[in-house]
C-alpha cells in the first residue's frame, strides 16, 4: 500500500496546465478597440477556433462579453479583429460598458479547442485608452500604467 500511495503522489498530473497565449489590441474601424491573437501565436499554433471574448477591468468586473453558440465558430487569425461591443447583434453578448481613458482593461479570448497540445486555449492582453479619448475615438495606448502590453494604434 505505501508503494502505491508513493506512486500516485509522484506521478505527473494527467493534463499539464496550458500556457496563456498573447492577445493583441488594435484600433479598429473608427478607432474602436478590436482584439485578436498575436502574430507570433498564429505562427506558433495556427488560428484557434473562437469560443468567447471578455473585456474586464483588472478587478475582474466584466465590461463586455461575447460568445459563439455551440454549433458555430470561426478561426481567429492575426489579420482579423473582433471589435469592442461587437457588430453582429445576433451573437450572444452583454451590453458594452463605456471604457474610460487612462484606465487599464484586460481582454481574454477563449478558444474552443486547441490545434495542438501546446496551443493555448486562452489569449490575454492588457490595454487602455489614451487620456482625452473615448472608446469610439482613435486613442488606444500602450503606456497608461505599468505592465500594460504594447498596443498598435491606427496607421497614419
Amino acid at each position: 500500500m505505501p508503494i502505491l500511495l508513493l506512486t500516485v503522489l509522484l506521478a505527473p498530473p494527467a493534463q499539464a496546465a496550458r500556457r496563456t497565449g498573447e492577445a493583441e489590441v488594435r484600433a479598429g474601424a473608427n478607432g474602436v478597440p478590436c482584439f485578436t491573437i498575436s502574430e507570433r501565436e498564429e505562427q506558433r499554433g495556427g488560428a484557434p477556433d473562437f469560443q468567447a471574448i471578455t473585456i474586464s477591468d483588472p478587478g475582474g468586473k466584466p465590461m463586455w462579453k461575447m460568445a459563439m453558440p455551440r454549433e458555430r465558430t470561426f478561426p481567429v487569425t492575426y489579420s482579423m479583429c473582433i471589435p469592442y461591443a461587437g457588430r453582429v447583434q445576433a451573437l450572444p453578448q452583454t451590453p458594452a460598458t463605456v471604457l474610460e481613458a487612462g484606465k487599464v482593461y484586460l481582454v481574454l479570448i477563449e478558444a474552443r479547442k486547441a490545434k495542438t497540445a501546446a496551443s493555448p486555449l486562452r489569449y490575454l492582453a492588457r490595454f487602455c485608452l489614451a487620456p482625452g479619448t473615448t472608446a469610439s475615438s482613435t486613442g488606444i495606448r500602450s503606456a497608461c500604467a505599468a505592465g500594460t502590453r504594447p498596443v498598435q494604434g491606427p496607421a497614419r
